[in-house]
This record gives structure tokens, C-alpha cells and sequence, in this order.
């Protein structure tokens, strides 16, 4: 079959891309900026990338109208005021082009819906399914509550509150109802009903076979971990004052604590199991979904992670705006060091930088402006990276994002994404000199917003210089 994956680079599509590879299909990767997707060696020959925006339809036009079935599996947690009408339009325009192809299913993930009161997050997903429906391919809709697998937000957010917290103090939500589903038996469905008849214009709920309160879900986690928890619920907490507690305890972002916690007020639990009639299956406990999740994250086989996601960056998903760095405006400390040993010992070295290793020098000044940027509402430290030798483009790694890891010609070029008055980069550039050694250069770049952006630059430049001059020698040093 000839299949559109929609979501390809994000939590749920990396991890269906190379399920529906497996089985011999020719899949066709819609994504905003191909810099961000990295396609599995062994497919290559199956597999197409088409880049396009969803909200602009002449860019549509490249998916090729002989596809079989498309899969959506763009969502959104963004907390701008017309995120709503971003993602119906961009629903919009993914149903009018399918219906101009010859596809005969689309099939759309979306959030378990299925109360009188939803969340705003909740409504949209219902409104996206809606819209899908209105066309005329038919539609298979999976709706899932909490997705537990390594790197899934859910997993990491109540792994962050049981590991940090020995006695939590949580607002009264954590008495709502949820069922959690792994990312093994999600992915599983993603894949039963592709092109069976069965599924066509139906939607299903789809849940472990754990039904249990959040409050019990954390305290599970926290016996599974060995540890000993104690939760008090309070009736105080108001949603921002929830989401607020999220975001400091957490690695989330406040955008997305948000959103969790508006979703948190509604039980996300299953009314029926209409899929089990027709795909009878044994699912995998909360218990044992937890255990495969750290079995991966022992084994560093992490393959996607929420971190990565865009939707709460203030970047353009095109790269390409930002790899090429202005020079017109900017600000530069440049650090250029020889090195006489090993162009991929060094290589490795750079590509580990960040996460739980650090940065080489001064990490309680890294972790200070960590702690700053998360105070006014920025990203922080908290992020890590994903793996801790293996980079790509799109990776969050702690305030930066990997725009370019360039291991060919030994480049790696990141973009900061905390609160500061105008851009930043930081490029490490590796020119090899013979068989052994060669030159590092090191290249921090501001352009700075107006009179702040040019004071907040010289008021940190001699701590920039200290810290990037050793940061180059360290790394040379090994």
C-alpha cells in the first residue's frame, strides 16, 4: 500500500514509520522542514519525504494522488489563543486535499472525548475528528487517554513528581479516573486497522486494562520504583496554580502543564470496547507498560520523545531559517583551539554535551541561568537530551535546540530557546588537519532586540568569555 504519514517526526509517528516499513508498505513522510527527519537506513527505498505545511494547502498539492491511506497524526499543546482554529484549519486542509486522492481510509488519533465538559485541548481534538468526518474518504479514529512508553510526556511527568517528590501535595484532580495504554498497544491498533473494512467511519476508545485514580497511578509508579510516597490532596489548587506546580516540579513547559492539567479534569476513561471484538487481544498492565519503559530507557533506545516537539517552540518548524547564521547586527565570541588527537574522539565529545554529563565548566552557572529562565517562564535545564551520545536535528537538548548535527563534516549547530532579549546560537565546527588533529572552532552568536538585547550582552560577556573559552579548551583537552 501507498500510505501519507502525517506526525512523522513526532512521539507516536517515529515510532509507526518504521512498524509500517516492516510490513512492506511505500509510505510517503509529510513534514514541515526534512532537516527534522531522520529515515531508518534499511527503508529508505519505501520511503519519500514530502515537505509541506498543513496550513498552506498550495503546498498540498506534492502528495501524490494515487496514496491508499493516510494517516493524522498532528496535535498541538500550545497555549496561543487561536490554536484551536490553527489545527481546524489545518484539518480542513488535510481533508479537502485526501478527498482529491484516491484513498480509501484516513485514520486519526485523538484524545479519549467522552464527556459532556471537555478541556479546550480535548474539544479540539474532538473538532479535529469531526472535521475528518465531514469529508468524503472514510474515517478510523483511535482515542486514547494516558500513553505510557519511554520519552511519552505522561510517563516523564509522573516519573519527575514520584523520583523528586516524597510527599506530595496535589489539588484534588488526582481523584479523576484514568485509563492507561501503552505505547506498544497504541502503536498495535495504529497498524490492526490500517485497510480493514471493519474499521471504516468508526471511532474507538482504546485503554489498558487498568482502570484506576491519578493519585493511585503515582503511587503504582512509586512501588514499581521501590519507593515510598505519601500524596495529600488539597481543594486549593486552582488549574493555574496546578499547572504552576507541573511546570517547577517537572520537565514540562508551562504550555503544556497547562493543558495536562485542563485535560486532567475529566475522567479519561473508556464507555466501550468495541475494538476487542474485533481485535481480541491481551494489552499490556499499567504495571508492565512502566517496566518495558524503563527496560528502554536502561538499554538507551529511546527512539521519540515529547521533549523534541516543537509546538511550544518559538521556533519556525523550517530550519532553514535559522542554520544559516546571521552575521549583519550580531554580537560574536569566537574561540578557535588546535587539537592534536583523534577528529571523532572530539566529535563524540561535543555530541555528548548537555544533559546529565553537563557542560565541562561551571554547570552551577549553567543550572543558575537554567533556573532564571524557568522563573520567567522559559524551558530551563530540565529538557536533558534524549540520548546521551546521539544527536539530530529537531533534539531538545537542555535550553538549546539541535538545529544541524552535521557528523560528516563535523558540525553542531544550536539554537537557544530560553527567555532572552533577542536570538542565540552556539556552533562547534571541527576542521581536521591530516590524519590526526586539526582546529576547533567555537562560535557563540547573539542578535540582540533592541537597547536589553545589547546591555544583556555586555553585562554577561565576561562571564560568556570565561565560560566558552574553558568550555573550547576542555573539549580539545578531553
Amino acid at each position: 500500500m501507498k500510505i501519507l504519514l502525517t506526525g512523522a517526526n513526532g512521539y507516536i509517528g517515529t515510532r509507526l514509520l518504521p512498524r509500517l516499513a516492516e510490513k512492506g508498505h511505500e509510505i510517503y513522510v509529510l513534514v514541515r522542514s526534512r532537516l527534522r527527519i531522520e529515515l531508518p537506513e534499511k527503508f529508505k527505498s519505501q520511503l519519500h519525504i514530502i515537505e509541506a505545511d498543513l496550513l498552506n494547502p498550495d503546498t498540498l498539492v506534492q502528495i501524490p494522488d494515487d496514496i491508499d491511506a493516510a494517516y493524522y497524526l498532528v496535535h498541538s499543546m500550545s497555549e496561543s489563543r487561536n490554536f484551536m482554529d490553527l489545527e481546524a484549519r489545518s484539518a480542513e486542509n488535510f481533508k479537502n486535499r485526501i478527498e482529491k486522492t484516491k484513498a480509501k481510509q484516513i485514520i486519526y488519533l485523538s484524545g479519549l472525548a467522552n464527556e459532556s465538559h471537555l478541556s479546550i485541548h480535548l474539544s479540539s481534538r474532538k473538532q479535529v475528528g469531526e472535521i475528518l468526518q465531514s469529508g468524503k474518504v472514510p474515517v478510523t479514529i483511535l482515542m486514547a487517554g494516558i500513553i505510557i512508553g519511554s520519552g511519552s510526556a505522561s510517563f516523564e511527568i509522573i516519573r519527575d513528581l514520584v523520583e523528586k517528590l516524597p510527599v506530595m501535595v496535589a489539588p484534588k484532580w488526582v481523584n479523576q479516573l484514568t485509563q492507561p495504554i501503552a505505547i506498544r498497544d497504541v502503536l498495535e491498533y495504529l497498524t490492526l486497522v490500517l485497510d480493514n473494512p471493519l474499521c471504516l467511519n468508526k471511532s474507538f476508545e482504546i485503554g489498558g486494562p487498568d482502570v484506576m485514580s491519578y493519585k493511585e497511578l503515582l503511587l503504582k509508579f512509586a512501588k514499581i520504583r521501590g519507593l515510598k510516597r505519601k500524596i495529600i490532596t488539597v481543594p486549593v489548587l486552582t488549574p493555574r496554580l496546578s499547572s504552576y506546580w507541573l511546570f517547577f516540579v517537572t520537565k514540562t513547559n508551562f504550555s503544556l502543564a497547562k493543558s495536562l492539567v485542563d485535560s486532567l479534569m475529566n475522567n479519561a476513561i473508556c464507555k466501550e470496547n468495541q475494538i476487542q471484538m474485533i481485535f481480541p487481544k491481551e494489552l499490556l498492565s499499567y504495571e508492565e507498560a512502566v517496566r518495558l519503559a524503563f527496560k528502554r530507557i536502561e538499554e538507551d533506545w529511546i527512539p521519540s520523545s515529547w521533549k523534541d516537539s516543537l509546538n511550544s517552540s518559538q521556533l519556525n518548524s523550517n530550519f532553514s531559517v535559522y542554520t544559516q547564521i546571521p552575521t549583519f547586527g550580531t554580537l560574536v565570541d569566537k574561540q578557535v583551539v588546535s587539537f592534536c588527537g583523534s577528529v571523532e574522539k572530539l566529535q563524540k565529545l561535543i555530541w555528548s554535551l548537555g544533559g546529565d554529563k553537563g557542560w565541562l565548566t561551571m554547570n552551577w552557572a549553567w543550572s543558575l541561568r537554567g533556573f532564571i529562565d524557568q522563573l520567567f517562564g522559559g524551558v530551563g535545564l530540565r529538557r536533558g537530551r534524549r540520548h546521551p551520545t546521539r544527536l539530530k536535528a529537531g533534539d531538545a537538548l537542555d535550553f538549546w535546540r539541535v538545529l544541524l548535527a552535521d557528523e560528516k563534516n563535523h558540525r553542531l549547530l544550536l539554537y537557544a530557546e530560553m527567555k532572552l532579549p533577542g536570538e542565540a546560537w552556539l556552533e562547534f565546527k571541527i576542521i581536521p588537519k591530516g590524519a590526526q588533529g586539526g582546529k576547533l572552532f567555537q562560535t557563540a552568536t547573539f542578535r540582540p532586540q533592541g537597547v536589553w538585547g545589547r546591555l544583556y550582552w555586555f553585562a554577561l560577556y565576561p562571564f560568556h568569555f570565561y565560560i566558552f573559552r574553558k568550555l573550547a579548551k576542555l573539549i580539545v583537552k578531553g
